[in-house]
């Protein structure tokens, strides 16, 4: 029998979807969850889907952010709970969301999403949240799954994740956590 061992610390990452301008900082807020913010990638229109259109608008925004504060990935529960309440922070006037905040965890091999909605590919981490393995590290790139949402497997969204991973293998050489 193996024995058991500490995972290796992971990087927090958020995917952010708004309507109009984003009025509200929530840099500092997402900072005080999730670390000090070490990459964001280009803003770009999200028009993937019109998922979120009746509670957000037909003019909607990704953009996604990467954390330097390395974390253990037993965190994504909190996380998740903490970005839904920033969530409830930043209502539009229609009451619906004007910031949809989704957090995951980037390790050398995989980008991890949070979720309350289950699904057969998800896997129920507790209190209402559940885990989807969103892209694969393989052959020096990210690999998109079969559920893999389309903006997540754009060429944008793999070379952001990739200059990531290079920031968290850099952060852990230096602690001697390889």
């Amino acid at each position: 029998m193996a024995g058991i061992r500490d995972p290796r610390r992971v990087m927090p990452v958020v995917g952010l979807i708004w309507s109009g301008d984003l009025k509200a900082d929530i840099g500092p807020e997402l900072e005080d969850i999730l670390g000090r913010i070490v990459l964001k990638s280009a803003s770009r229109p999200f028009d993937h889907t019109p998922y979120y259109n009746k509670e957000m608008g037909d003019q909607l925004t990704r953009q996604w952010w990467a954390f330097g504060d390395l974390v253990m990935p037993d965190r994504l529960v909190e996380f998740k709970h903490r970005t839904n309440a920033t969530e409830k922070k930043y209502l539009n006037a229609q009451g619906g969301r004007h910031v949809n905040i989704d957090p995951g965890l980037l390790s050398l091999s995989n980008l991890v999403l949070a979720s309350t909605k289950n699904y057969a590919h998800r896997i129920c981490l507790g209190q209402g949240i559940y885990a989807e393995v969103t892209l694969l590290y393989k052959h020096k790139g990210f690999v998109p799954l079969e559920w893999t949402y389309l903006d997540y497997r754009e060429a944008s969204a793999l070379e952001f994740f990739t200059r990531a991973r290079g920031i968290l293998r850099e952060d852990l050489t230096r602690s001697e956590d390889v």
